[in-house]
């Protein structure tokens, strides 16, 4: 099934709120398996949402709308969508009573326009909001189905999890059992990854394969239908496998996971400790590591060395290693992990070095990075890489890419 999304609202095409409730939705139904092919916006004009509901009928099979059914007379979304289908509007009885029981709750006075919140397209279901006062409802014709949710997220959200899912899993029979699975790479660009799986992607049906550009980051999404939850998950864990065979030795999580997470949580099997000496990136990683919980137990401390003096004074670099590799090399990256994990005690140093931009350093351009990793009982190494992109970009993705070294080092008893 092919869907759209129709978010009706002038404050958004005058860009004074962002349309969150699409992208929103966009996620809740690709993990239920239904295609969303387009967004549209419209402005609070009847004329024009009557061309767009035209419009989507031509290319979508379920149309859903967010915002317009709120109190005042720029709130016309379902009242168009009735005449649009031929239909009545119709006073629903509990949604009144809802709104009614609201101002008396809040000692507010309801002037006569609340009312029109209460009326639903006739023939709905009816999709209970338990956080505002306009009901949701999804309808179906013979050759479409509808779903109408209010504008404002705080309301938007809870009312589809909890009804207007159900609404949807009753379209494919209460039976059908829909699951989804992320699968999380770093290290590879989408477009390599795609071409290494093109041929999986393109004989999809069910499972259905969903690639995802994030920052730095490639992930995708499968999502199999079938009678029961297990039956689905065996679907995906054969689609998974196949895609595994081929781009596994870039993967490092699942679903909601990150790269930092899953170095913390492997930290913590291990037993291992952690410490960090950090040039290029001036914290930005201890920065990270210690937004996660409980990272105590594994993070001993680090060092922002930015300046020579700092490497010099703080983690003990010989001034003859900078004299004469340079502060961005290899062997300057690796004195600072070993040093950093003397220093604090640590089974693990990671050091980052490195030219940030715009300008070149010590002859090296913009985007020249050097990763070291000092892990007690084995040698010290030092990981060069070329990054390109903005000054911020490269701080970011050198972060990364540490996590990443480090996972994949330490991964000897790693689970998939």
């Amino acid at each position: 099934m092919n869907a759209e999304i129709i978010a009706v609202g002038s404050e958004l095409l005058l860009g004074q709120i962002v349309n969150t409730n699409a992208r929103f939705l966009s996620r809740q139904l690709a993990d239920l398996g239904i295609n969303v092919f387009y967004h549209t916006v419209v402005g609070d004009n009847p004329e024009r949402l009557k061309q767009a509901v035209k419009v989507a009928q031509e290319r979508a099979e379920f149309i859903l709308f967010t915002g317009g059914l709120g109190p005042t007379k720029d709130d016309l979304t379902k009242d168009t969508i009735a005449a649009q289908l031929g239909k009545q509007l119709v006073m629903d009885q509990e949604a009144m009573v809802s709104i009614e029981h609201y101002f008396k709750k809040t000692n507010r006075e309801m002037t006569e326009n609340n009312r029109r919140q209460a009326l639903v397209i006739d023939g709905s279901i009816i999709l209970k909001n338990d956080n505002g006062m306009a009901p949701g409802m999804f309808l179906t014709t013979e050759n479409h189905k509808y779903m109408l949710l209010p504008g404002p997220p705080s309301e938007m959200e809870p009312m589809f999890t909890k009804y207007g899912q159900e609404a949807i899993a009753g379209m494919f029979g209460r039976q059908a059992k829909i699951e989804s699975r992320v699968l999380r790479f770093f290290g590879i660009g989408e477009a390599a990854l795609e071409a290494k799986i093109e041929d999986l992607i393109d004989a999809q049906s069910n499972p259905t394969i969903a690639p995802l550009a994030g920052d730095s980051e490639v992930t995708l999404r499968l999502t199999a239908r079938d009678d029961t939850s297990e039956t689905a998950q065996t679907l995906i864990d054969r689609v998974e496998a196949d895609i595994m065979a081929r781009v596994g030795e870039f993967f490092y999580g699942y679903d909601e996971t990150s790269l930092m997470a899953e170095l913390s949580k492997l930290l913590k099997e291990k037993d291992l400790t952690l410490t960090a000496a950090e040039s290029l990136t001036g914290g930005m990683f201890q920065q990270e590591l210690t937004s996660i919980p409980g990272v105590s137990s594994i993070f001993k401390g680090g060092i922002v060395c930015y300046s020579n003096e700092a490497k010099i004074g703080l983690v003990n670099i010989p001034p003859e290693t900078i004299g004469t590799f340079g502060a961005v090399s290899s062997e300057c990256a690796k004195e600072l992990a070993v040093n950093a994990a003397l220093i604090l005690n640590a089974d693990i140093g990671i050091s980052f070095t490195g030219v940030a931009g715009p300008d070149e350093l010590e002859g090296r351009p913009a985007g020249t990075v050097y990763i070291g990793i000092s892990i007690k009982g084995q040698p010290a190494y030092a990981e060069k890489l070329q990054l390109g992109g903005s000054r911020k970009a490269i701080r970011t993705r050198a972060v990364k890419y540490g996590c990443f070294l480090l996972l994949n080092r330490l991964a000897g008893t790693r689970k998939r």
